[in-house]
């Protein structure tokens, strides 16, 4: 592999495979990929590996560019001073630029007895644990699944489909991104399914022990397996680099996702934060973004002045078992809005964007640049909108982007 210019790629998920492949329009560009597995972890079917229906891996040699050099390895530390990244197991690599696409895992739990207890799903390794659990646990045994978001519901349907008893317990209102009529039809689904869900404002797990969940109210739930789906972090990587991050970890960049701190390091997917506003952790944001960080290398490779940010969400996508699902459409400043498909034709759907993924990181690896960074309507304006709540003054490259 040849070339004048050297991208190290942080971080082999949807974002860092995206932009890696994006990266290989430019023959003068070479670029490694560093990531501490040998396979891409389709991670929005981590809940189907917990139920038995997936792996959710998907090979490299299908999805990355054959010029992309993959090193399994974990990054210790990034040098911005000497450019250079330090693989665990292996020698220090120089880069020219680096983009940061570390993605994100499980929260540190800080409830009692949680991180001894309970099983997070976030990463690969995880749930191949909670699997084995699972695997060796009688059907009849109450399952109790922590938090209601997509990843909580998307658990509980599947375990439930399975004839497993399971208690989604919600800390709250059960699917928090929903809209009121979308929340009734997931609502309906799992009950089909047998999931006795606790919601409300007692619903918050207080203390997690081997055999039992203590709630807020009291109450004491029996859970021979406790599944934790509240939150996720990210790595401190960029934090024990020196590099400026935001509260949770993120790596601060500008809107162009170039790091505040140095125009050659770029972030891209969970692990970015422009403008100190992050987009939503999701895979509809990570492939995008991964796009856009290598596009602003290429730009300015080329010379050119790199494009702000204009995504904008539009819609959650979450599984209810293999027969069902819904698709949730939202406004352009990501709230959701009436309008959603579920049943059988929300699980077709669910079932394409799943499979989409790994197709167009695909595409881009055959031929890079057609990947489309499509300009959703009011993204810009949104991202200014949400740069002014924050008090961060938008730099004047968006107006030139609307």
């Amino acid at each position: 592999m040849t070339g004048n210019t050297h991208v190290v790629v942080i971080g082999g998920g949807y974002a860092g495979v995206m932009a890696a492949n994006r990266l290989t329009r430019r023959d003068d560009v070479s670029v490694t990929l560093i990531n501490p597995r040998p396979d891409l972890v389709h991670r929005v079917r981590l809940h189907q590996l917990v139920g038995g229906s997936d792996d959710a891996v998907v090979a490299y040699r299908d999805v990355l560019a054959e010029r992309v050099r993959l090193v399994v390895d974990t990054v210790t530390r990034i040098d911005v001073a000497a450019r250079s990244v330090t693989p665990a197991a292996g020698a220090t690599l120089d880069y020219d630029y680096l983009i940061y696409a570390v993605g994100s895992g499980s929260a540190e739990p800080s409830v009692p007895g949680a991180a001894e207890f309970a099983h997070p799903l976030a990463t690969l390794e995880e749930a191949q644990r909670l699997r084995a659990v699972l695997d060796a646990t009688p059907k009849t045994a109450a399952v109790t699944v922590v938090g209601a978001g997509p990843t909580g519901i998307e658990t509980a349907a599947e375990l439930a489909e399975q004839d497993r008893r399971v208690t989604l317990v919600c800390g709250g209102v059960l699917g928090p991104y929903l809209h009121t009529r979308g929340r009734r039809s997931v609502a309906k689904r799992l009950a089909k399914l047998g999931v006795t869900v606790i919601d409300g404002p007692d619903a918050k797990v207080t203390a997690v022990a081997r055999d039992a969940v203590r709630l807020a109210d009291g109450r004491e739930l029996p859970s021979e397996v406790t599944v934790w789906t509240v939150g996720f972090g990210v790595p401190d990587l960029a934090a024990r680099s020196g590099l400026s991050t935001d509260a949770v970890g993120r790596l601060l960049t500008d809107e162009t996702l170039t790091s505040v701190d140095d125009e050659r390091v770029l972030a891209a997917g969970d692990s970015a934060a422009p403008s100190g506003v992050p987009l939503r952790m999701s895979c509809l944001n990570a492939t995008p973004l991964g796009a856009r960080a290598a596009d602003t290398v290429l730009s300015r490779l080329a010379g050119e002045q790199p494009e702000n940010l204009h995504q904008s969400m539009y819609a959650q996508c979450i599984s209810l078992g293999r027969s069902a699902g819904i698709y949730q459409f939202a406004n352009r400043s990501d709230v959701a809005v009436w309008l959603h498909i579920g049943d059988g034709l929300g699980a077709r759907i669910k079932e394409l964007v799943c499979k989409g993924i790994p197709k167009h990181l695909a595409d881009e690896a055959r031929k890079p640049g057609s990947f489309g960074l499509h300009r959703m309507p009011g993204g810009v304006a949104k991202r200014r909108e949400l740069l002014r709540a924050h008090r961060v003054e938008a730099p004047a490259a968006a107006d030139r982007a609307a």
